[in-house]
This record gives C-alpha cells, sequence and structure tokens, in this order.
C-alpha cells in the first residue's frame, strides 16, 4: 500500500471516531445519530449533481447497503446508551476486519500477503485487547454491530467497484440510508427532535460531514486496494476513539488499553509494508 492511501485511510479513521464521539456525547444518543444521518443526506443531495451516473449493476448492492447502514446507525446508538464508548468500539470494530478478511478472501478473490494477515490480526489483537472489561449484559449489541459492519463492508466494496464512481455511490448511500430514520422520528417523535435539533444542530452537521467523508474515503480506497486491508487499517480509529474517550469524554481508559494501542500501531506498520 503506497504511503499516501496509507495516510488517507487513516484520516477516514480518524474522522470515523470523531463522529461516534460525537452520538456518544449527545444528551440523546439515538436524535444526536438522526441528525448525523440527516445532515449527511442532506448534503450528499446537494453534491450528487456533480457527480457521474451509477453504473447499474451497482444498484443492488446500494439497495442492500441501505438496510445495512440503517440498522447500523440505530445499533450504534442503542449501544452508546449503555455502554462506554471506549469499551464498546473496540468491540465493533475490532471483530468487523477478522470478519472481513475470512469472507472477502472467497467473495472478492483477493489474495495477500502473509505480512498483510499478519499486520490485520495485530490490528485486531490490539483493538479486542482494549474490550476487556466490559459488561457481558451489554456484549450482544456491539458483536451484532461487528457483523453488520462486516457485511456492508463487503456489499459496499462491490458496489462501488461495479460502479464507476465511488464519489457518487457513496453520496448515493447516503442519501437513501440517511433518510429513513429522520423521517421515521418525523412521524413518531417529531416536537422532540425539532427541539433537540434546536440546540444541537451543529454536532449533526459536523458528524455528518465526519462520517460522509470518512466513508467516502474508505471506499475509494477499496476500489485501489485489498478490501481487508483497507478494513483493518481503517480501525486504527481506535486510537483516535481511546485519545477522544479520554480527553474529550472523560472517560477512564485503563493500561491495558493504551498498551493495546501500540498492537495496533505495529498492525498499523505492518501493513503499511505489506
Amino acid at each position: 500500500m503506497s504511503l499516501s492511501l496509507f495516510c488517507i485511510v487513516v484520516f477516514a479513521g480518524l474522522l470515523h471516531a470523531s463522529w461516534n464521539a460525537i452520538v456518544k456525547r449527545g444528551s440523546d444518543t439515538l436524535l444526536t445519530t438522526l441528525l448525523v444521518t440527516g445532515s449527511a443526506a442532506l448534503i450528499s443531495a446537494l453534491l450528487l449533481p456533480f457527480v457521474p451516473a451509477l453504473d447499474p449493476r451497482s444498484w443492488p448492492w446500494l439497495a442492500a447497503s441501505t438496510v445495512l447502514q440503517a440498522g447500523y446507525y440505530v445499533l450504534v446508538a442503542r449501544t452508546y446508551r449503555v455502554t462506554d464508548m471506549s469499551a464498546s468500539y473496540p468491540v465493533m470494530r475490532g471483530l468487523a476486519p477478522l470478519l472481513v478478511a475470512a469472507v472477502g478472501a472467497q467473495w472478492l478473490g483477493e489474495a495477500l500477503p502473509p505480512l498483510a494477515w499478519g499486520g490485520i490480526g495485530v490490528v485486531c489483537l490490539g483493538i479486542l485487547s482494549m474490550a476487556h472489561g466490559i459488561d457481558r449484559r451489554h456484549l450482544a449489541l456491539p458483536l451484532i454491530n461487528a457483523a453488520v459492519i462486516a457485511t456492508y463492508t463487503l456489499v459496499d466494496a462491490t458496489g462501488a467497484r461495479l460502479s464507476g464512481s465511488a464519489p457518487a455511490y457513496t453520496l448515493w448511500l447516503f442519501l437513501l440510508s440517511g433518510l429513513p430514520l429522520p423521517v421515521w422520528a418525523l412521524c413518531t417523535r417529531a416536537g422532540q427532535l425539532r427541539a433537540y435539533a434546536r440546540d444541537n444542530w451543529g454536532y449533526g452537521v459536523v458528524g455528518g460531514v465526519g462520517t460522509l467523508v470518512s466513508y467516502g474515503l474508505a471506499l475509494w480506497a477499496m476500489t485501489l486496494a485489498p478490501v481487508a486491508m483497507v478494513s483493518a487499517l481503517r480501525e486504527t480509529s481506535i486510537l483516535f476513539g481511546v485519545l477522544i474517550s479520554a480527553w474529550v469524554l472523560r472517560e477512564r481508559v485503563t493500561r491495558r488499553r493504551w498498551l493495546a494501542a501500540g498492537l495496533i500501531v505495529a498492525g498499523a506498520v505492518m501493513l503499511r509494508l505489506a
């Protein structure tokens, strides 16, 4: 993987951790998620006239991902309602690259060098090591979300490659997946959503830009490099997630998690060399 592509994927990880922190910091995680997804959808609608049309072969993959993404946003909100970000985020993001690597090798026919497999394994080991201490009663949601993340990653990698334009695919994805939840909220919690939006619209806009650019960069990278490598490298976002958890959210981060961060850095270096 080239240095420029490596840096772009790591930057995408920083943006991903940032919008997750915005959701966690909101007084109502579900409504904050709605503001983020709604903002991303509006931004996408404004930008779509300036990108090429999608290849029709990508539309079935886009439809499948729209359903998966909507479910993912709901799971993120519910997960952060009952657990600390520093505990649940590693489980969600740590298992997904392993699933992508295991399934993607067969699905996409991508052969990885041994060093790349080693880097993926070390990154995931470091991330999962950070999850020590999570309440087992709250483990189900992060595990389910890990499976959803792995599934939509493979679906979107395929769709983006068939689309002819990764930016166009990304914008359509965020427009379609970002509308159902805000529409549902307007039908069921309109007054509460309007009141919450008045005080927190800035979080929604910043989070919307963050999630849109983060995933767009990752999808673009997946059209140029093996999906498993990009997926694992993007999960270096956990490093930024831990820093945000400690310094912004004021959550307690144990020494074990700081040591695990060293494993993630080592894995990232292996992926860069591969």
